[in-house]
C-alpha cells in the first residue's frame, strides 16, 4: 500500500461515525440468548466472535455454547441504536439503562 493511500485510510477511519446501541446473541440449537451492549455495534459481532473463537470470552455459558455448536449456530440480530451522543460518559449511562430494560424484557442474560 502507497503512503498516500495508507494516511488516506487512517483519515477516513478516525472519521468514520460509530453507533452504539443493544445487540441480542442466539444460539439457534439450544435456544439459549444473551443481550448485551456495544459503543461500536459495526465491529461487536467481530469481537464477539475473535473472544469466542480464542477461547478467551469472560461469560462461561456463551463460551461452553460457542464450543459445543460451533460459529455457525449463532446469530447477532441489532435490537436499538443509540442517538448519536457527544459526551461518552452520558453514553455509557443510556447504554447501561437500555441493556437492563431489554434483559428484563426478554427474561435473557446479559453479557
Amino acid at each position: 500500500m502507497r503512503p498516500e493511500d495508507r494516511k488516506a485510510a487512517l483519515a477516513a477511519s478516525r472519521e468514520r461515525k460509530t453507533a452504539a446501541g443493544i445487540y441480542l446473541l442466539h444460539c439457534a440449537p439450544s435456544g439459549q440468548r444473551w443481550v448485551g451492549r456495544a459503543t461500536d455495534l459495526a465491529s461487536i459481532e467481530n469481537r464477539l466472535r475473535f473472544t469466542l473463537r480464542h477461547r478467551s470470552h469472560s461469560h462461561r455459558g456463551l463460551q461452553a455454547a460457542w464450543d459445543a455448536h460451533g460459529p455457525e449456530a449463532f446469530l447477532l440480530e441489532e435490537l436499538e441504536r443509540l442517538e448519536e451522543e457527544s459526551l461518552a460518559y452520558l453514553r455509557d449511562r443510556i447504554l447501561k439503562q437500555r441493556l437492563d430494560h431489554w434483559r428484563g424484557k426478554l427474561g435473557v442474560e446479559a453479557i
